[in-house]
C-alpha cells in the first residue's frame, strides 16, 4: 500500500496535521523557510539532539556549535572537520592521551554570557561527570557513545582547554563534533528557579526549562517550540562568523515522519521544503517546477547483524548468501527511482578506506542460492530472520518498502524474512541497548542507517568489540580478534597516511567478513518551492541552512 499510495492521495493525511491550515506566510519583509523533517517528533533543543543525526542536522548545528565542525560549503569535495569554537588543537608528543584546544575569542551565547574554557569544561562534564550539577543521564547516550575515550576536560586559561582520553585517540577531533556547547549561565538561571531541594530533581526540572528556551552560539537562535508540533527558529544576527550569518529570518521545523505526507504538504504550499519525497512522486514534483536536490552521501543503509550465540548470521555462508541475493541495481532504478546509490561495502572503491576486499558483493542469485544449500536450507527448509526497523526516521530512507524489497529478494535465496515494525526514536534507543536486550524483541537483525563520515562512526562502533552495549553501537556483539588489532593500530596512529592505510584494511576485513548486508548509500534527496535558493547539497549528511535564501 506504501508503494501505492501517491503523494495526491496522501493530500488529506497533511491537511490533517495539528493546525497546518492554520499555518500563516510571514507579514512585510519576514522571509520564512518551512521544513518538513522525516522524524515523527521534533529533536531535543537542550544541546544534545535525539532522532540520530536528523537531530543534530536540525536542533543541534543551527543552535550549536561544536570545538570543531563540518565544511559544508561545497558540493563537489568531500566535507572536512574544520575549526569550530576551537581555532587550533594538537595532541601532546610525550602523552598521546592529552590534548590541547586553543578557543575562538569573541564568541557569545544566544543569552550574551561569554564563551569560554570554564563553559567548554561545563559542557564535558554534562555528559561525562557524574557528580556534576548540570550532569544529565538523558544526554549522555547519544554523546557518549560517540566519543568514548574523552576522559575529561580542564582549563588552562580563559581561553585553553587540555581534553584527556583514556587511551591514545588520533579521532578524537572527529568526534568532537558531537559535543554542543550549550550555556552554562542560562543552565545556572534555570537551576536556581528550580523549586525544592533535590539536586538531581531541580537540574532535570533545570534541563526541562533550557530545552524550551535554549541558549546556544549557533548561527539560529530559538524563537518558539511546541513539542511533537513545531520549533521556531530565527536568524543569530550577532553570530561570530559573519559569513554565516543567516539569510532568512525564520526556519519553521514541523515532523512529518510519513513520506507522502511530506510531499503532499509541499504540493499543497503548506511547507517549503521535505527532506526525503516519496520517490513515486517524482515525476509530478518536476512537473509542477519544484526543486529536487540529492547527492551521494556517506551513510549507509544497512542491516546489522546479532552475532550473539544461536544466531543464524554466526555463519558466514548465511551473511554472504543475504549480500549476494539483493539485486540492488534494482532497487535504485524501480523502487526508489533513481534516489540510492549501491553499496558494496561501508565505502566504495576510489575511497581511501576501502582497501582491497576479496568478497565482491554483488547481485548473484545462484552464488547465494549455492551458499544457502551448503548451509543446509533450501525451497523446502527456509531460514527465519527477523528484522527490527523503523516506519521513518532519519536517514532511514524508504524503510518499509526498502524492507519489503528485501523481503521478497531474499526469499529467493531461502529466507523467511520477518520484520518488526517500531517508531524510529525507539529504535534508535534500542541500537545503544544491543541484540541482547529485551527490546530487541527477538530479532536478529536490526536496521539502523548510519553516517560514514568518520572512523569511528563508520567502522569502529560496530567492529571493536570494546563498543558493545552499553558502550557504542555495536549491536550485535561482534568479537573479531583482528577487528579489535586493526581499530587499535588506526586510532594510535597519527600520521594520516598510515592512520587511512590502517582504517582501509579494517574496512577490507569487514567486507570479508560479511558483517553487514550491505545495501545502499543515501543520496539525501530533498525536494522544495522554487522560491529557495542558495542550497549548497554537500557530500555529508548534513547541510549548512545560512547561505539559504527566499524569493
Amino acid at each position: 500500500m506504501l508503494i501505492k499510495t501517491t503523494a495526491r492521495a496522501a493530500l488529506i493525511a497533511a491537511l490533517a496535521l495539528t493546525s497546518a491550515a492554520a499555518w500563516p506566510r510571514a507579514a512585510g519583509a519576514e522571509t520564512v523557510l518551512r521544513i518538513g523533517m522525516t522524524a515523527a517528533d521534533i529533536p531535543r533543543t537542550l544541546g544534545q539532539p535525539d532522532q540520530g543525526f536528523e537531530g543534530n542536522r536540525f536542533t543541534g548545528l543551527t543552535m550549536y556549535d561544536a570545538l570543531t565542525g563540518w565544511d559544508l560549503s561545497s558540493a563537489d569535495k568531500p566535507s572536512v572537520v574544520i575549526p569550530g569554537l576551537a581555532t587550533e588543537w594538537k595532541v601532546d608528543d610525550a602523552d598521546k592521551t592529552k590534548w590541547t584546544f586553543k578557543l575562538r575569542p569573541g564568541v557569545t551565547f544566544h543569552d550574551g554570557t561569554p564563551f569560554n574554557a570554564d563553559a567548554v569544561v561545563w559542557n564535558v562534564d554534562k555528559v561525562l561527570k557524574q557528580d556534576a550539577p548540570q550532569f544529565d543521564p538523558s544526554q549522555v547516550g547519544v554523546t557518549a557513545s560517540r566519543m568514548p575515550t574523552l576522559a575529561s576536560a580542564k582549563k588552562i586559561d580563559d581561553m585553553t582547554v587540555e581534553l584527556t582520553t583514556k587511551e591514545p585517540d588520533s579521532f578524537l577531533p572527529i568526534n568532537l563534533t558531537n559535543l554542543f556547547m550549550a550555556s552554562p549561565a542560562k543552565w545556572q538561571h534555570f537551576y536556581e528557579k528550580a523549586e525544592g531541594t533535590d539536586a538531581k530533581a531541580k537540574s532535570q526540572a533545570a534541563w526541562a526549562a533550557f530545552a524550551k528556551d535554549a541558549a546556544g552560539t549557533g548561527p539560529w537562535k530559538m524563537a518558539s517550540f511546541t513539542p511533537r508540533e513545531r520549533l521556531e527558529l530565527v536568524k543569530n544576527a550577532d553570530y561570530w562568523n559573519k559569513a554565516r550569518v543567516p539569510k532568512i529570518d525564520k526556519m519553521v521545523l514541523l515532523p512529518m515522519p510519513e513520506a507522502n505526507a511530506r510531499t503532499a504538504a509541499l504540493l499543497s504550499g503548506q511547507v517549503d521544503w521535505v527532506e526525503a519525497p516519496a520517490p513515486d512522486a517524482l515525476p509530478e514534483l518536476k512537473q509542477r517546477g519544484f526543486k529536487l536536490y540529492a547527492n551521494e552521501q556517506p551513510h549507509v543503509w544497512p542491516w546489522q547483524f546479532s552475532r550473539v550465540e544461536g544466531s543464524p548470521w554466526n555463519d558466514i555462508r548465511v551473511r554472504k548468501a543475504a549480500n549476494l541475493c539483493v539485486d540492488r541495481e534494482g532497487l535504485r532504478d524501480g523502487l526508489l527511482a533513481g534516489l540510492m546509490v549501491p553499496a558494496s561495502g561501508t565505502f566504495e572503491p576510489g575511497h581511501p578506506w576501502r582497501g582491497k576486499p576479496t568478497f565482491e558483493i554483488k547481485y548473484d542469485k545462484p552464488a547465494a542460492q549455492k551458499l544457502m544449500q551448503e548451509a543446509g536450507f533450501g525451497p523446502n527448509k527456509k531460514l527465519t530472520v527477523k528484522i527490527q526497523t523503523s516506519a521513518s526516521g532519519s536517514g532511514q530512507m524508504q524503510p518499509l518498502p526498502m524492507n519489503e524489497y528485501l523481503q521478497q529478494a531474499l526469499a529467493e535465496c531461502y529466507f523467511d524474512v520477518q520484520l518488526d515494525v517500531i517508531e524510529w526514536n525507539t529504535l534508535f534507543t534500542n541500537w545503544r541497548r544491543g541484540a541482547k536486550d529485551p527490546s530487541a524483541n527477538g530479532s536478529n537483525a536490526t536496521n539502523v542507517t548510519y553516517a560514514a563520515m568518520d572512523p569511528f562512526f563508520a567502522l569502529v562502533r560496530f567492529l571493536q568489540s570494546g563498543m558493545a552495549p552499553p558502550v557504542s553501537n555495536n549491536w550485535g556483539y561482534i568479537n573479531n580478534p583482528k577487528f579489535d588489532e586493526l581499530v587499535k593500530t588506526a586510532r594510535q596512529t597519527f600520521d594520516p597516511a598510515a592512520r587511512d592505510a590502517a582504517l582501509a584494511e579494517l574496512h577490507a576485513a569487514s567486507v570479508d567478513d560479511a558483517a553487514f548486508l550491505y545495501v545502499a548509500h543515501d543520496v539525501g534527496p530533498r525536494a522544495m518551492s522554487p522560491k529557495v535558493t542558495g542550497v549548497i547539497q554537500p557530500k555529508s549528511w548534513f547541510i549548512d541552512f545560512s547561505p539559504i535564501a527566499m524569493q
